[in-house]
Formats: structure tokens, C-alpha cells, sequence
């Protein structure tokens, strides 16, 4: 990432400096280098600035306790999906090969925005 890049985001506020040296340079933490990393995966994503301002603002409205109750929420739900995915196993084993597509096909998407709130919540919350 360019001076440059890092100079606008800084003027944006969507990154602070930690501290400044006594030559005036801006020095960044670690946490800085977690929240560029969420900037870049956003940008990618096709988030504008203004967008990711936002959601940047959300996160760190966020409390530890909230955090936890929504990931225990999770974790009860994603145990009840495996329960039921362990029910159907026998009916999905005789399914021909068009209806386990068909199948597939309908799952898939619910079950990549599943994957990607997760990896949102685990990988790039306000707490990793």
C-alpha cells in the first residue's frame, strides 16, 4: 500500500495514527495493520470509501458482550444445521445425481452467506 493511499485514509479517518515520532512521522499499531487489511477486503468487494467509513463506525460501536451473544447464537444454529444435515445424510445419499444438483444449487448460496458472515465475524470484527 502507497504513502500516498495511506495519507488519504488517514485524512478520511478511517485509520488513526498511534503516536508521532519527534520528527513528526506517523507511526500506526498493529491493529491499524488488521483495520487496512478490512479496508482492502471491502475495496475489493466493490464497498465504497463512504461505505466502509460506515461499517467501520459499526464495529467499534460493537461491545464484547454483544459479540459474544451473537457468536454463541451462531454456534447453536450451526449446531442444529449439523443435527439435520446428519438426518438427511441417508435421503441425500439416494438422490440421483440431477436432484443432488438441484439440491446443491438451492443450498449453496445460504450456505456461502453463512460461510462469509462467519468469516466477516470471526476474521475481521472488531475484536481480531
Amino acid at each position: 500500500m502507497s504513502e500516498r493511499t495511506i495519507d488519504y485514509y488517514t485524512k478520511l479517518g478511517l485509520i488513526r495514527p498511534e503516536t508521532r515520532t519527534q520528527t513528526n512521522y506517523r507511526l500506526y499499531s498493529s491493529e491499524t495493520l488488521l483495520r487496512l487489511t478490512r479496508i482492502n477486503e471491502m475495496k475489493r468487494e466493490k464497498y465504497s470509501l463512504e461505505e466502509i467509513r460506515e461499517k467501520l463506525k459499526q464495529w467499534e460501536k460493537l461491545s464484547g458482550e454483544e459479540v459474544t451473544e451473537k457468536l454463541s447464537a451462531l454456534e447453536i444454529h450451526m449446531q442444529q444445521l449439523e443435527r439435520e444435515v446428519k438426518e438427511l445424510q441417508p435421503i441425500i445419499s439416494k438422490l440421483s445425481p440431477n436432484q443432488a444438483k438441484r439440491a446443491f444449487a438451492e443450498l449453496m448460496p445460504q450456505s456461502l452467506a453463512c460461510i462469509e458472515a462467519l468469516r466477516i465475524i470471526l476474521n475481521q470484527g472488531p475484536f481480531s
